[in-house]
């Protein structure tokens, strides 16, 4: 299992308890509040990896669309 505080502190930015951060021109998303759901994005924000429900999933997809539009 990771380390959680790792993790958040590694973050690009938390929102509602999911950690993103940067890897490669992708994204690696890691819910805080349960660790064994995470997936892993493309920049454009196609889904390469999830351990995610449909459901977590596209909460988490319109969070990283939402922080994409506040810079």
């Amino acid at each position: 299992m990771c380390d959680i505080k790792q993790v958040a502190d590694a973050a690009d930015v938390i929102i509602n308890g999911y950690a993103f951060t940067k890897d490669k021109g992708n994204v690696r998303v890691l819910n805080l509040n349960n660790p064994e759901k995470a997936a892993y994005l493309s920049y454009d924000g196609d889904v390469l990896e999830t351990s995610m429900d449909d459901i977590e999933l596209e909460i988490t997809l319109h969070y990283r669309s939402h922080a994409r539009t506040c810079k």
